[in-house]
Order: structure tokens, then sequence, then C-alpha cells
């Protein structure tokens, strides 16, 4: 494939982490582009942007990021100037000033939406059965309960604190629009991509696209790869 140096870094968000990338991560490879996963600790926006920032000292030439969900608003929050474009994938994208639950919350949820709160240990977990009727319904059962078991929770201090100046107001970005998902409302989605001047890819996918439609993943990807830094 005929493609710049660009390396995909592909950002796990709340409840799905690094494993739910590997189908794209595969074909990434297969198309002959380099793909890495980052690991947030999610345990507040600074701590997981920092952790993000590491990562991308380490990556020689230009990057484009990839982040699910919450890690929109980490990849936003990237300092680092090797970031060429920002790829969302049902993604928040806090303004300047915005807390991820402010996004989160703009428009009204559907009833299959599960109630969140932070449990004894101040860590918000999806329920198990969640992962069937909200967060992957469009994954086979096996898939779906290797979501539950092994999903990373969030702090609270992940999405409550504004946050700052967002990376895409100075870089390109693509968003893939899951018109099917239950966590994040596809207004909230079409919202912040018109937002962002996004190019926008609306599929009937559920909230991790990655898992359940990888190739879709993987195009708006590419494109993004294919057309930024030019």
């Amino acid at each position: 494939m005929n493609t710049n140096t660009a390396t995909v870094v592909l950002v796990h968000g709340a409840w799905a982490g690094e494993t739910a990338w590997n189908k794209v991560t595969s074909i990434l490879r297969i198309d002959g582009i380099k793909a890495v996963t980052v690991r947030l600790p999610l345990s507040s926006l600074a701590d997981d942007t920092a952790a993000l920032d590491e990562a991308l000292e380490q990556i020689e030439g230009p990057v484009v990021l990839v982040g699910h969900a919450y890690a929109g608003a980490v990849i936003g929050s990237a300092q680092s100037s090797k970031v060429q474009a920002l790829v969302y994938v049902a993604g928040l994208a806090p303004d300047r000033g915005e807390t991820v639950a402010e996004v989160f919350n703009r428009f009204e949820h559907d009833a299959l939406t599960p109630p969140l709160a932070p449990d004894s240990e101040g860590w918000i977990r999806l329920p198990a059965d969640a992962f069937a009727t909200a967060f992957a319904q469009h994954a086979t059962p096996e898939e779906q309960q290797a979501l539950a078991a092994t999903q990373p929770p969030i702090a609270p201090a992940a999405i409550t604190v504004p946050a700052g100046a967002p990376l895409w107001k100075r870089v390109p970005s693509w968003y893939l629009l899951a018109e099917q998902d239950h966590m994040i409302p596809a207004q909230t989605q079409r919202f912040v991509a018109t937002r962002m001047q996004a190019h926008i890819a609306s599929y009937p996918v559920d909230h991790v696209p990655s898992v359940t439609a990888p190739a879709l993943v993987a195009n708006l990807i590419v494109d993004a790869v294919k057309h930024s830094g030019h």
C-alpha cells in the first residue's frame, strides 16, 4: 500500500482495553501500516494524557492517533508535535473548559444505557450484563464475556475535570459515527464530529466497532493515514 510513514497509535477508552484493537491492528499490519496500542491508567485525564505523551516520545516519525470513546478526550489532549491526524471511534471530544461527562450527557441517552456510578473502591465499572445489551450487542457471546471479564474501570477524575485546548483545532480529524451505539448517543457523536469539522463515516454499528466491525475502523484509519500530513 502506498501510504506515508505514519505510525498508527490506538488508544482504548473505559471498559474495553488494548485487546479490543487486536482485529484492527491485524488488518492495518496486513496493509503495511505500523500500528501500536497504548495502555491508559484511566485514573485521571491528566494521567492518561501523560501516559499517551510518554508513549509518543518513543515513536519516530509522524503519528496518526486513534481514540475510542473516552480516549477521544485523551488524544485531543496530546501535546506531541508528531501527531498529524486524529481518528475518533465513537469518541468524545470535549472543547476547552468542557468535561468528558458534560459531553457524554449532552443529549439524552436511550433506555439501554446502564447507570454509571463509582463503586466502593472509587472506580466506575460497567455491569457485566451491559456488554450484551448496550456496549457490544453485535459481538459474539464469547466476545461479550471476554470484554466483561477484562474491562478496565475508569475513575471519576478522568471525566469530571475540564479539558484544555484540544488538538483537533490544529490537526485534521476523522470520525466513525456508531449509529447503533447505546453508550454514547449518535446525536452526541454527530455533534462533536461536526464541531471538529471531521471527515465523518457513519455506520449501523455498536459502541465497539473495533471488535464487531474492524474492517470499517481500519478503512477509516487508512484514509486518515493516506490523506493527512501532506
